[in-house]
């Protein structure tokens, strides 16, 4: 089956409003790579300094999101049925989505959005497709009434033997239908294949971070763009442009005035000699601890090495701008203190962060669960009741053992929350929570209360374990 003439204006539609935006994105992913050029440094002094001194890159924004990211962990499904969560969670992981949600997570924050498509498994219909996407790589038209999406593209290349393209690829999703296309040149795709799904919704959950209602400006791209996420780099960008500049700015000045600038008079550059009398250059005699002039009448004098601590104090002062903008913690930047903090004031200092985390959680967590909605779409598993679904966060907050342990025990004494559900807050997985079972029914058994029980009840049960 070929396209048709409304599958062909989409696909270039989509791909005429992805190239529009893919520079922004690209400048997004250089900046958490640390590859963006140098900003700020006169065009004569970085050709002066090219060949001995490379930009100096501090990796802020990098640190800005994996600071989010790490306490951004997805541990399961919560619905009214506990079969389908476990099922699901099943899926979840025989797709290695552990892994990908992570890696669609710092996509997302870096690059505003992206994506989790989802699809037939030809191999096992009961095991669904499930795979992360970059914004790079994809892009989504989304509905400007239900905020869902209407259509997706997926490009990717295969690049021959000398780098150039060898064959474009695209993926074209649809509400009942996705097409996959192949060009060999020129400009248009042809159909190799099409999965009649039938699933009455695009099979593509956008992982959006904080999404914004509407633009200050009044293009429709930027409304869109709106829509489909802020970058969390946006108010740090700018900072470490600054920082970069002062730091590549000290090495240039300890290439050429940190050493102290001596001057002779009387004297030429060939005239300098070692103590043997052999004819030496300048600049081994000035960094050398003894000058021997032939010519008695030269004098020497020397300027002051130029200071490197306006550098560092102005760098100082960026890294608390950047601890303002982002909710860092002071000592993930460097800034250290005499005297060592407690864990409780390490976890206050970390308390905006948490929220940021918190509020992450609530941003990307839309997009996980239309993911987890489209799994179950695809093995015909959807009720209506599940659009209460929720999401199992790890806590993001990272409370002392001593202040989990306490509060864990006292949940449990006042019968609040059962023993394996208290062991399971202690962060023990379900192998070591069962072999703790095991040993409380030995325990049991083992007990004086429960031998005298039975010799009253004139029971002969031989024990299960022996004392020997």
């Amino acid at each position: 089956m070929a396209l048709t003439d409304t599958e062909r204006a989409t696909i270039d539609r989509l791909a005429r409003l992805h190239d529009n935006e893919m520079s922004e994105l690209e400048a997004y992913d250089r900046y958490y790579e640390g590859t963006q050029p140098l900003s700020y440094m006169h065009p004569e002094i970085l050709l002066e300094v090219a060949d001995r001194i490379r930009p100096v890159v501090i990796f802020w924004p990098q640190m800005a999101v994996d600071s989010i990211e790490e306490r951004l962990r997805l541990e399961g499904f919560k619905t009214e049925d506990s079969d389908v969560n476990t099922e699901l969670w099943r899926i979840w992981q025989a797709n290695r989505m552990v892994l990908g949600f992570r890696q669609a997570t710092i996509d997302s924050l870096v690059m505003r959005r992206s994506f989790v498509s989802v699809g037939t498994n030809p191999k096992d219909p009961d095991t669904p497709i499930v795979t992360p996407e970059s914004p790079l790589e994809l892009y989504v038209d989304l509905d400007p009434a239900t905020r869902r999406v209407r259509a997706a593209l997926r490009r990717v290349n295969d690049v021959d033997s000398f780098g150039g393209v060898a064959k474009r690829h695209a993926t074209l999703y649809l509400p009942d239908v996705t097409i996959w296309c192949e060009s060999n040149g020129g400009a248009g795709y042809e159909e190799v294949r099409r999965d009649e799904h039938g699933l009455g919704m695009v099979p593509v959950a956008p992982i959006i971070y904080r999404p914004r209602l509407r633009s200050s400006t009044r293009s429709p791209r930027n409304l869109e763009v709106a829509r489909l996420g802020r970058s969390a780099l946006d108010p740090i960008i700018p900072l470490s442009d600054s920082a970069n500049k002062l730091a590549t700015d000290m090495m240039v000045a300890a290439e050429f005035v940190a050493m102290p600038l001596r001057g002779l008079f009387g004297v030429g550059p060939d005239d300098f000699e070692d103590q043997e009398g052999n004819k030496t250059s300048p600049l081994r005699t000035i960094m050398g601890r003894l000058i021997t002039i032939p010519d008695e009448n030269a004098k020497a004098f020397e300027w002051a090495s130029g200071q490197l601590s306006n550098f560092t104090e102005a760098m100082r002062a960026l890294a608390e701008l950047v601890v303002s903008v982002t909710g860092l913690p002071p000592h993930y930047l460097g800034k250290a203190s005499d005297n060592p903090p407690s864990a409780e004031a390490i976890a206050a200092s970390e308390s905006r962060l948490a929220t940021r985390a918190e509020r992450a959680q609530d941003s990307l967590g839309v997009g996980a669960m239309d993911a987890a909605e489209l799994i179950l779409r695809f093995t015909k598993a959807w009720d209506p009741a599940f659009a209460s679904m929720t999401l199992d966060w790890r806590n993001v907050r990272t409370p002392t053992i001593g202040a989990l342990s306490d509060a864990s025990v006292k949940l449990f004494q006042a019968g609040i929350v059962p023993l394996p559900q208290t062991r399971a807050a202690l962060g023990f997985d379900e192998t070591e929570i069962a072999e703790m079972e095991a040993e409380d029914e030995v325990a049991a058994e083992r007990a004086p209360s429960t031998q005298l029980a039975r010799a009253m009840s004139g029971q002969t049960r031989e024990p299960a374990f022996s004392d020997a």
